[in-house]
């Protein structure tokens, strides 16, 4: 048996893997959220850009995994199930960083990124279903129209209609016009930079922060470990 201080440490490092297991429950939830996102809107982000949210996926069920093996091996004060669950968390501590810094670090290149994207889609609207697809989805959630506005529209529809999605509450059998009053006017660029600047945040902060909670479940891990060891040593 392990000394009373190692003890209060086994019991608090099997809570900490509670906690875990809660938060690669909470990883795989954000990752499958922003994944979704971006799915949406894949016509308009690199395919490059969508790996942070994929790689929250896979860390959220390292985590889920590997909080197994910590409980086990607090409870049952088992060494080697207990480095390597220091091992695993060590790990998963490099992924979620990365996950997090890419995450961060990515939402700066967000407007060029767009600007080029939008630009190629808008006007392949009536030629491409993809585009198509992905430019409704975003006018009619993001209540905007156009890359800048509406009037983008022209080049792309010389006789002054907008896409159905530009006019709130028109009947399925109506026509969206310049002409009328209720269009949307806000700039999609802007409405969507915000959105994915948003969500790269979450990221980077999901990522960072429950990366750094995990360091400390590394040193109760450790310090577990090492009284094991000894305590094997004297027997």
């Amino acid at each position: 048996m392990v000394s009373a201080g190692m003890t209060c440490i086994k019991y608090l490092l099997f809570c900490f893997n509670l906690l875990f297991a809660i938060s690669g429950i909470a990883i795989l939830t954000v990752g499958a959220v922003i994944h979704a996102l971006y799915y949406h809107y894949s016509q308009f982000v690199d395919p490059s850009f969508g790996s942070a949210p994929i790689l929250l996926i896979i860390v959220g069920v390292i985590v889920f995994i590997v909080a197994f093996f910590g409980c086990c091996g607090a409870v049952k004060e088992n060494h080697c199930m207990i480095i390597t669950f220091s091992a695993f968390l060590v790990i998963i501590f490099c992924l979620e960083m990365a996950a997090g810094i890419a995450g961060y670090v990515r939402r700066n290149d967000i407007e060029q990124m767009l600007d080029t994207h939008l630009n190629t889609t808008m006007h392949d609207y009536y030629n491409k279903t993809d585009d198509r697809r992905s430019w409704d989805i975003m006018q009619h959630e993001l209540t905007c129209c156009g890359m800048n506005g509406p009037e983008d529209w022209k080049a792309i529809t010389p006789n002054g209609s907008l896409p159905h999605t530009c006019c709130p509450n028109i009947p399925p059998e109506g026509i969206c016009t310049m002409q009328n009053p209720e269009r949307y006017e806000k700039s999609c660029l802007t409405e969507l930079k915000q959105v994915l600047v948003k969500y790269g945040t979450v990221i980077g902060g999901v990522g960072v922060g429950i990366a750094l909670v995990q360091l400390i479940g590394v040193v109760f891990a450790c310090c577990l470990a090492r009284s094991i060891r000894k305590e094997y040593e004297t027997v």
